[in-house]
């Protein structure tokens, strides 16, 4: 399997992961109740950010969508997540996750030199495991577990800790100071990602829709139990377990 096709079926897996999450979140979040003092300022910010989806984000993603060939789609997916994979190099050897660590960076070397660039993502061709792991992340593992809910327009949802952690992930991550002189390489290469993450979210919208009877509730509830799960890397406690 060449690292195209690997890279498309990964893509479509997230996704597909990503929107039976969100389905099932109501009902797991059901049997806890979810904390969230900053409803009022969340919803406004909620609304707003509907607005510039409905009328910029969503149409730009559609189009991208449309017009780009799958193998280009695919290598803009790998050279943005060969960037990521410094990210999480950096957290899981802040987080004490040593094996971890030695494997993206083993990614790194590999899909920055065998993948040109990235481009493709031959590692994991190799066997080696891609993560997810952020600054959000290594602050609840050194002990800021619980965080309040905020929604921010155009980033989406995040917590308290999450938007902390995010001034930090930008700062470790070379698209924002390699291009620091060419103001609009580094813009472009910033929008280019966004909207590919937007294009890769288009089949969950029409899962959002028929399944919320309050989206905004679905929306911060199935990202509190997916972050949850990114944080204990798949396995989080049970409630009984916590309780006891």
């Amino acid at each position: 399997m060449n690292s195209k096709d690997s890279t498309g079926k990964q893509r479509r897996w997230k996704v597909l992961a990503l929107g039976l999450a969100m389905a099932v979140s109501g009902l797991a979040v059901a049997q806890e109740e979810v904390s969230d003092p900053l409803e009022g300022f969340n919803r406004a910010m909620f609304a707003v950010n509907e607005g510039v989806d409905f009328m910029v984000m969503k149409p730009v993603a559609r189009a991208y969508d449309a017009v780009t060939p799958l193998p280009v789609k695919a290598g803009v997916g790998d050279f943005f997540g060969n960037i990521a994979d410094i990210r999480n190099t950096l957290n899981n050897t802040l987080q004490g996750k040593f094996s971890e660590a030695a494997n993206d960076f083993g990614r790194l070397l590999i899909n920055s030199t065998i993948g040109i660039f990235g481009l493709f993502d031959v590692a994991s061709e190799l066997g080696l495991e891609k993560h997810d792991e952020d600054f959000g992340q290594t602050l609840a593992v050194w002990g800021w577990d619980e965080s309040t809910f905020l929604f921010w327009p155009v980033v989406g949802p995040k917590t308290v800790r999450d938007t902390g952690g995010l001034v930090v992930d930008i700062y470790t991550d070379p698209t924002w100071y390699t291009f620091n002189k060419d103001v609009a390489t580094r813009n472009s290469l910033v929008a280019l990602r966004y909207i590919d993450v937007r294009a890769s979210l288009l089949p969950t919208d029409k899962v959002v829709e028929e399944a919320a009877f309050d989206k905004y509730t679905f929306v911060r509830d199935a990202y509190l139990q997916r972050r949850r799960s990114q944080i204990y890397d798949g396995r989080p406690p049970r409630l009984d377990d916590v309780l006891n």
